[in-house]
């Protein structure tokens, strides 16, 4: 089957080596524009142009799909289908349309729920117990196209790169399987529907007014980036990894020597911090260089 594949991060990665391992002929790649990054601001391309060029496949990233010259190069390659995965781009309907069996998308949630760009981190910020994905038959709307296929997937727990990795590998899975033996589209009941916004960068400060059960979701739901954050004098520290702890006390305050927080209602105690330049370490390792004194008000 020949396809055209249009996805940018590494869950996208993952998929794209799936078709190519199961001998489907990927023609193009496409993925979002390469764009600056890093302390130098040098041009960096996305997880799948890099993939792709490694694995000889030709790379477009257009910043637009609404041009209609735009649109005739994706029509002339003559596709089967074209397969979805965290592309970053609407696609309007001459592309949806282009080729034989249209445009089929692997959402990372259970449709209808989280809808949208985040579904990941919203379905941990909510503290849902269960996503997955959804193998889906694009339409015009915002992940409104009838149900393909539908997998399941524990994330109790588990933080976003966890659960990203390993939804990764089930949506793989799950679409090598409906290209093998394709199902009827049911549609999307619109009971239960959510809509996963765009994080936002202000969403990734701790708040320590909030539960301890709010905050732990935080930590995971951003992690490992943006990463949840807090300020000690003046400088962020990220906080990667966190458990509930006995306690209490004034919102903010540090209870003991292990860096133990009280939250609004319960604790917090840190398992993974990081300093802005520095790698990621325990709080004892953060201590040490770093002191913060029991009862120091953190913000």
């Amino acid at each position: 089957m020949q396809i055209v594949f249009m996805g940018s991060p590494e869950f996208a990665v993952t998929i794209l080596d799936a078709l190519v391992a199961a001998g489907h002929e990927v023609v193009v790649a496409y993925c979002q524009p390469p764009r600056p990054a890093g302390r130098g601001k040098g041009e960096r391309p996305t997880p799948v142009q890099l993939r792709a060029e490694a694995l000889g496949i030709a790379v477009r990233h257009p910043r637009t799909l609404r041009d209609g010259e735009e649109q005739a190069r994706f029509a002339a390659l003559g596709a089967d289908v074209a397969v979805v995965a965290a592309y970053g781009l609407i696609l309007p309907p001459p592309i949806l349309e282009a080729p034989r069996l249209g445009c089929i998308n692997v959402h990372a949630s259970l449709l209808p729920r989280w809808r949208g760009a985040a579904p990941i981190e919203r379905a941990i910020l909510a503290g849902d117990a269960v996503t997955g994905v959804t193998i889906m038959q694009m339409d015009e709307g915002l992940d409104t196209g009838p149900m393909l296929l539908k997998r399941e997937l524990p994330i109790d727990g588990k933080n976003t790169g966890q659960a990203t990795d390993e939804l990764a590998k089930l949506g793989s899975g799950a679409l090598l399987d409906w290209l093998a033996d394709p199902t009827p589209p049911q549609p999307q009941p619109e009971d239960g529907a959510t809509y996963a916004a765009k994080i936002a960068k202000a969403e990734a400060r701790i708040d320590w007014r909030r539960s301890a059960v709010e905050i732990e979701r935080q930590v995971r739901a951003f992690a490992p980036a943006p990463g949840a954050w807090f300020e000690v004098g003046g400088e962020r520290i990220k906080l990667l990894a966190a458990e509930f702890a006995d306690g209490g006390g004034t919102a903010g305050h540090v209870l003991d020597e292990a860096l133990t927080i009280a939250a609004g209602d319960g604790a917090i105690r840190p398992l993974l911090v990081q300093r802005a330049g520095r790698s990621p370490m325990t709080p004892a390792e953060l201590l040490r260089g770093f002191p913060i004194p029991i009862g120091k008000m953190l913000l």
